[in-house]
């Protein structure tokens, strides 16, 4: 599957006999690298430089399953390799670390000499879940815990470890802002997006995608160490967009804020609190009035409801993007905060925008079959 770079200028997708690097904006080919031994499943890369990690893949791998390759594209040649006994799912890069994701264990090397830094064991974890923050300021890394619905984030500059208790069912997704402070995670079930502090884990947003169980593929805040906006897509089709920087339009009313509720008991009984404003909800007042996310238009029962009352209170997507085909999709934000990136597993690349101010269905800009 393919792969943005950490702020979403470039992807790269690999294949049975290379990986192919694009621009975003503008849309281009940026390289083509194909080998004659064998194919790649996996390609992260770090910004825009010539070091990549590749993980060799498909029917004739160039490089063992079981290894994450340090490749300089400069010298055409493999600069220095991790070897595991286990396949390697997914690498996450930033200038000073290596993370990577086996089924059991998510371990972090140090960039400079591939010294192991820290070993985790996780819960199965067979989508090789995990993020790490590319903020030089911060360092960040999130990842399955050992119980099904739990995080374990690592906030390797203070040195402390918080376990969140996100969901009920397993996770299906997760990802990290740019500086590290906000996670957003979604389950197996699908209908809920959940937005915690990675500080303190308190749950700052509770976000539907829909109704239906799905199954998430991908989540991506808009660039920026506040971002304003968080995009989801799944199997059902449709990117949705949410608003990060004001209430529901029907808390536009009161204190600007998002909802806060527990790891555990609070979460699950769908319990919430006024909170002040929160990280990534900057911007002015008036402007933020014009992002609220909507409610459910039957959300006034859900004071007279001990059960479910969340089901109702949840925030629905301020936007949505329209895809033709209901195949794994990758989503990402552009240089404009309003501007969403979506690779699909078809080789398609979409390119759209949506209005800040009223949100609804997105316009298309573009649409490039790269594959």
């Amino acid at each position: 599957m393919a792969s943005f770079n950490q702020n979403c200028s470039c992807f790269a997708v690999p294949s049975t006999s290379g990986f192919r690097v694009f621009n975003t904006e503008p849309f281009r080919e940026q390289l083509c690298r194909e080998f004659e031994d064998g194919g790649i499943a996996v390609v992260e890369m770090l910004f825009r430089c010539n070091i990549f990690c590749l993980v060799g893949g498909g029917p004739t791998p160039k490089f063992p399953p079981t290894k994450a390759i340090i490749y300089d594209d400069h010298q055409g040649r493999a600069i220095g390799e991790l070897s595991f006994r286990n396949n390697v799912l997914a690498v996450r890069l930033r200038k000073d670390r290596i993370a990577v994701a086996l089924e059991h264990k998510v371990l972090v090397y140090n960039f400079a000499d591939l010294r192991l830094l820290h070993a985790i064991e996780t819960l199965s974890n067979p989508s090789g879940l995990l993020a790490l923050c590319p903020s030089a300021d911060a360092a960040v890394l999130a990842c399955p815990g050992l119980h099904a619905g739990q995080v374990r984030v690592e906030l390797y500059d203070t040195r402390r470890t918080k376990f969140i208790s996100a969901h009920d069912s397993a996770l299906a997704s997760l990802t990290l802002c740019s500086n590290g402070k906000l996670l957003a995670t979604a389950s197996e079930k699908g209908t809920l997006i959940r937005v915690f502090s990675t500080a303190d884990g308190t749950k700052l947003r509770e976000l539907r995608r829909g109704s239906d169980p799905a199954k998430i593929y991908s989540l991506a805040f808009s660039r920026g160490d506040q971002p304003d906006w968080l995009a989801v897509t799944s199997d059902k089709g449709t990117a949705h967009v949410f608003s990060l920087t004001g209430g529901s339009k029907q808390q536009a009313a009161g204190p600007r804020g998002a909802t806060a509720a527990s790891d555990s008991s609070n979460d699950r009984s769908g319990s919430t609190h006024n909170r002040q404003q929160q990280p990534g909800e900057g911007g002015a007042e008036q402007t933020a009035a014009g992002r609220n996310n909507p409610l459910s238009s039957l959300s006034f029962v859900s004071s007279y409801l001990p059960v479910g009352a969340a089901y109702f209170r949840s925030e629905r997507s301020f936007a949505q993007l329209r895809l033709p085909n209901t195949q794994r999709a990758l989503v990402g934000f552009g240089k404009s905060p309003t501007t969403l990136l979506v690779v699909g597993a078809d080789g398609t690349f979409y390119k759209a925008s949506f209005d800040a101010e009223r949100g609804g269905p997105c316009e298309q800009q573009s649409v490039v079959q790269f594959d």
